[in-house]
């Protein structure tokens, strides 16, 4: 079982470990979505496999959903993602059966923004419509739930 406060710590630390702008940015994304979803389980993932090779961009969960396989295995993983690249942030949006929804629903309104099947990516919060990616991710609760 992972330390709530070690989590609480984790995610402050990589957020702060950011340069500015990026840090502000997702100090703001990671307020909002606590905002959707105040009581969501959190995540921390630096990133890192299991010989602390860097493997993919640290990442910030929020909430739970379960994964089934084909083979009747399962895996609980976070419904929301946050997380900084090299130009900028991304918000994944996990679990969505439909891999145009995204796009289709918030792509037109969310502004510069590049919209995959689950992942929402973007330079800068100034570039996009908040409260359009508020929506995404007040959906991605939700349709886990």
């Amino acid at each position: 079982m992972v330390n709530f406060m070690n989590i609480q710590a984790q995610i402050h630390a990589f957020i702060t470990s950011q340069p500015e702008p990026k840090r502000s940015e997702l100090q703001a994304l990671h307020q909002r979505t606590l905002q959707v979803s105040p009581e969501c389980m959190l995540w921390f993932n630096d990133g890192k496999n299991s010989e602390g090779k860097t493997v993919a961009n640290p990442t910030i969960g929020y909430g739970c959903y379960t994964i089934k396989y084909a083979d009747g295995a399962t895996k609980e993983f976070f419904q929301i993602g946050l997380s900084a690249n090299k130009t900028g942030i991304s918000v994944y949006i996990m679990g969505i059966e439909d891999k145009t929804y995204l796009a289709q629903t918030f792509g037109k309104d969310l502004g510069k923004a590049s919209v995959t099947g689950y992942c929402i990516r973007f330079k800068s919060l100034k570039d996009i419509n908040l409260d359009v990616l508020e929506a995404a991710i007040r959906y991605g609760f939700e349709a886990q739930s």
